[in-house]
């Protein structure tokens, strides 16, 4: 940046800090040095929106006796090692480990939630200054010498802090929500996979209100009207295979391909692109299968428990299951139960240096379902449904992150000025 914007500077800046201090770790085997009235945190305490939930508390003695240094309310917390390039405001007096660096900025130059937009703009290059050597994260000297633009004058700066600070409690608000719906779609899948839904079009009555609607199985009770079986019997399984990659015309030929580089992808229940292609001589030439759209793939290797409904015709790689669904299984049905179950794939993993779920566990792999495939139907419907929601909830926050991102790049460079109303008086310093 340079000073050809008016009424901006550059500086260093260290000369916007008045200090920056290090922290450390009481030692864990002295129960005295814990549970006292100092909050504690680590890189892994912190979230994208600052600091989440306080895990520890350190003694008085803990920190006089360890190289841990409390931070006092009104500075930035920046974390310089684990989890680099996460920051937040120090709301309260805070002690830090040693991968934060407690910065305290010079509030008669800087005010300190525009620090704070300030920091966060210009940690991706301070990143980058250590790639390419055994250092991973950000040295005290780079960051007192990196160079920045700030707008003279706290009002003006203040104004810029007001306008990000809006966008980010939308982004806060929008995050909230989607928290809230996913929660609110755990117990709706509980619900569902367990009662059903009745001819009434309702969720039936629990065991405990209505037994007379249940029957026992190995796995507990379900509807009487569901039945407990081999998912082989219900939809037709496969698998896929990687062509050999020391051939070339097996590769890039426009049949998708799905693979582990498309775990990204997954568990949002449709996929259409893949990050890989194979061609008809791959096909050929190996054992893999061209599906047709629609089928449930499931990934038993990395990403384990990952899910999707294919929408165009596409082969699999080894790592994955797929069932191709008929008149007795709707796909929208075994994709939400395959997520309702993701935890028990997770856990029946095994291996020892990769975890895996062996094909024959899928042989064997019962399912509980409504005999009838409209309830089947009915079930997924209301899932997809709450999904659509969340997504276009997660659509809106891709926007308001999009959105903050410009803002940030031209409020912060003095590209597009901002208005100080004349009549505010320059604020109070945090």
């Amino acid at each position: 940046m340079s000073d050809h914007v008016t009424g901006w500077h550059n500086l260093p800046l260290g000369q916007l800090f008045t200090k920056l201090v290090n922290g450390g770790t009481p030692s864990t085997a002295i129960s005295t040095y814990w549970n006292g009235k100092t909050p504690w945190v680590t890189g892994a305490d912190f979230t994208s929106n600052g600091i989440g939930e306080i895990r520890r508390h350190v003694s008085e003695i803990g920190i006089s006796s360890s190289s841990t240094s409390v931070v006092e309310p009104g500075n930035i917390l920046l974390v310089t090692r684990t989890g680099v390039g996460k920051l937040a405001i120090a709301k309260q007096a805070i002690a830090i480990s040693q991968d934060i660096t407690g910065v305290y900025i010079d509030k008669k130059q800087l005010g300190v939630e525009f620090a704070y937009y300030l920091l966060a703009a210009e940690l991706e290059n301070l990143k980058k200054l250590n790639q390419g050597t055994s250092i991973n994260g950000i040295i005290r000297a780079d960051l007192e010498r990196h160079k920045v633009s700030i707008p003279i004058g706290i009002g003006h700066q203040q104004k810029i802090a007001r306008i990000l600070q809006t966008v980010d409690r939308a982004i806060e608000q929008t995050e909230a929500l989607i928290d809230k719906y996913q929660q609110i779609k755990a117990g709706l899948m509980h619900d569902l996979f367990t009662r059903g839904i009745g001819p009434d079009g309702h969720l039936r009555p629990p065991h405990d209100q209505a037994p007379q609607l249940y029957q026992q199985t190995p796995i507990g009770w379900i509807p009487k009207e569901w039945h407990y079986e081999l998912l082989d019997n219900l939809a037709i399984r496969g698998s896929g295979h990687t062509p050999s990659k020391s051939h070339p015309e097996y590769w890039n030929g426009g049949i998708k391909w799905l693979s582990l580089a498309d775990s990204p992808k997954l568990d949002r229940l449709y996929i259409s692109k893949t990050a890989f292609e194979i061609s008809s001589k791959g096909i050929q030439n190996s054992s893999a299968v061209l599906h047709p759209p629609g089928i449930v793939a499931l990934s038993r290797d990395a990403g384990i428990g990952k899910s999707a409904i294919t929408t165009a015709p596409m082969a699999v790689s080894q790592h994955f299951m797929c069932w191709k669904c008929g008149d007795l299984m709707d796909n929208h049905f075994l994709y939400y139960w395959l997520q309702n179950n993701k935890r028990v794939f997770e856990n029946i993993a095994m291996g020892s240096t990769i975890l895996t779920i062996g094909l024959s566990y899928f042989k064997r792999l019962r399912i509980a379902c409504p005999t009838e495939l409209l309830e089947q139907i009915a079930i997924s419907d209301k899932l997809r449904s709450m999904d659509n929601y969340i997504f276009s909830l997660r659509q809106d926050l891709e926007k308001i992150k999009k959105q903050k991102s410009g803002l940030m790049r031209d409020l912060l460079t003095g590209m597009v000025p901002v208005k100080v109303d004349a009549e505010s008086p320059e604020p109070n310093h945090v």
